[in-house]
């Protein structure tokens, strides 16, 4: 379900979104406690046991970048790690096979004669 509109959500999922806005706010060095008073400066509350939470899951995962998308790294479905020239070749053969599966140009009418026919 997409959300249009923030007063459609659950008082949970505001904590949740407070927190993680919060956790993205402080950055790496965050603790439940530094999540709490962010989400109180920006006029918000949440439990402590959610602060806590995230707090830890950012802890146990090595900081918030790893949550975060690289620039550009939009969806897709991947482009990994450079290819090698093996790869590199398989995609320039398979560029030639579907140059030659291309139809024969023809004219409008149908024949393969540009000059000809009955019109």
């Amino acid at each position: 379900m997409a959300v249009t509109n923030i007063s459609e959500i659950s008082a949970a999922q505001k904590q949740e979104l407070v927190a993680s806005l919060a956790t993205l706010v402080i950055g790496d060095e965050c603790s439940a406690e530094s999540i709490t008073a962010v989400a109180d400066a920006s006029g918000n509350s949440i439990d402590a046991s959610m602060a806590a939470l995230f707090a830890s899951v950012v802890g146990m995962a090595g900081g918030v970048e790893k949550f975060c998308a690289a620039p550009g790294s939009g969806g897709g479905g991947g482009g990994g790690a450079a290819a090698d020239s093996g790869a590199a070749a398989a995609v320039e053969e398979e560029e030639e096979e579907e140059e030659e599966m291309q139809a024969p140009a023809s004219d409008m009418f149908g024949s393969g004669d540009a000059g000809g026919g009955d019109y």
